[in-house]
């Protein structure tokens, strides 16, 4: 990141970086002047650096390197409390094993790529990626099966680019468990529907796509109350819409930038240093919810009136649901929720609205809504100037 013109500001969580580095904001990434070949060129003087020091010390390779713990030494020389304690004599013995025991790199590893699931998918979507066809499949998946629909949605990038396909080109629907980073960056024009559960990371950096996600057929527990998505999901997610009947675990859709989802209940730090986009959540949240949250906006169904308990206050504001944009915003994600996941509390809500809109809270970092609000002010203001001047012109 230095390399690339981080200067260190310490805030990345703020939206504000001054260098265009850790921003959504389009006047800010103006600034970013970092390109490939400044890390290419870093390394390679890393390189180069490594290399001096090799030959400094009589060696070649990095292999003759491995072992020859005689070539290290404990620096005497650090004067800090933290110094006098540990006891490093055991990094410094070479451990005396057989020849049958490698204490290097003896064989390549199988990482099992050619055998993922996505280079299937890749295969049976060829005709959505080269002609923009719509695609309709129905898979099992199991919890082995991590980054579901990562390399799919690499393909539909180089492609056809950020603006990706028209919506639901292609749709998956996976049975069972799926691994971590199910939906990881997926592209526009790709729906993934799981009906099962899945482990953390869901939606990572989702990047325009659609997941939905809901339990099996006839479950005897309550989905409302039970984790149907691990940890960490919709982390970093850009653009896109996520549907989840029922609950995730800690830190959901964290730094989400962009992303319009809704769930039934979220684990601890939810939301949190969130910067754009819309999270509507039916049902309690864990601790700490919004902290850092510095844009975007959260809709919290709050029926037993203890969520400001577990909201972090130190940079948003809670607001009843008032506003017309606000009311329609939110009634047409909870309408789409339930659209897709037949979600009991979606329906709860729908069906007695009156009653139920004034139990939503709304959060919002004060900051961004003064800057929202200014920025519509502004509008109003060139707006009358030009119809002043069209007047004016008779």
């Amino acid at each position: 990141l230095i390399v690339e013109g981080c200067i260190m500001m310490r805030k990345c969580h703020l939206n504000t970086c001054p260098v265009g580095v850790a921003t959504q904001d389009p006047e800010l990434r103006k600034r970013f002047t970092g390109k490939p070949e400044h890390v290419v060129n870093f390394f390679f003087f890393v390189a180069e650096e490594i290399r001096g020091l090799m030959a400094q010390l009589g060696f070649r390779t990095m292999r003759e390197m491995i072992g020859r713990v005689d070539k290290l030494k404990v620096q005497k020389a650090v004067d800090h409390w933290k110094a006098k304690g540990p006891d490093l004599s055991l990094l410094l013995t070479k451990p005396q094993v057989g020849p049958e025991v490698a204490t290097s790199w003896v064989q390549a590893q199988d990482h099992g790529l050619a055998d993922i699931l996505d280079n299937q998918l890749v295969k049976q979507c060829q005709s959505a990626i080269e002609r923009g066809e719509p695609v309709s499949l129905e898979l099992p998946i199991r919890n082995l099966n991590r980054t579901t629909g990562t390399v799919l949605s690499s393909h539909i990038a180089r492609r056809y680019g950020p603006e990706g396909l028209p919506p639901d080109t292609i749709r998956i629907k996976f049975t069972g468990s799926a691994g971590q980073s199910f939906g990881a960056f997926l592209s526009k024009g790709i729906t993934l529907t799981l009906e099962g559960e899945s482990n953390d990371y869901l939606g990572k950096g989702l990047s325009g796509g659609k997941i939905i996600v809901v339990p099996p057929p006839n479950v005897t527990y309550s989905p409302e109350e039970t984790i149907l998505i691990g940890n960490t999901s919709l982390y970093g997610a850009t653009a896109g819409e996520g549907y989840f009947y029922g609950t995730a675990g800690e830190r959901f859709a964290v730094r989400n930038s962009g992303a319009r989802v809704v769930i039934d209940g979220t684990g601890d730090h939810g939301c949190e240093y969130m910067t754009g986009g819309v999270v509507v959540i039916l049902g309690k949240t864990g601790r700490n919810f919004a902290a850092g949250m510095s844009g975007g906006e959260a809709y919290v169904l709050d029926e037993d009136g203890t969520f400001p308990e577990r909201c972090n206050m130190g940079m948003v504001e809670r607001e009843v649901v008032e506003a017309p944009e606000d009311i329609q915003t939110l009634r047409t994600m909870i309408e789409a929720h339930f659209r897709y996941t037949k979600s009991e509390n979606a329906k709860r809500v729908l069906d007695a609205w009156d009653v139920m809109l004034p139990k939503f809270v709304k959060v919002m970092p004060r900051d961004y809504k003064r800057v929202l609000q200014e920025r519509k002010a502004a509008l109003a203001k060139e707006h009358a100037q030009r119809e002043r001047e069209v007047v004016n012109r008779g």
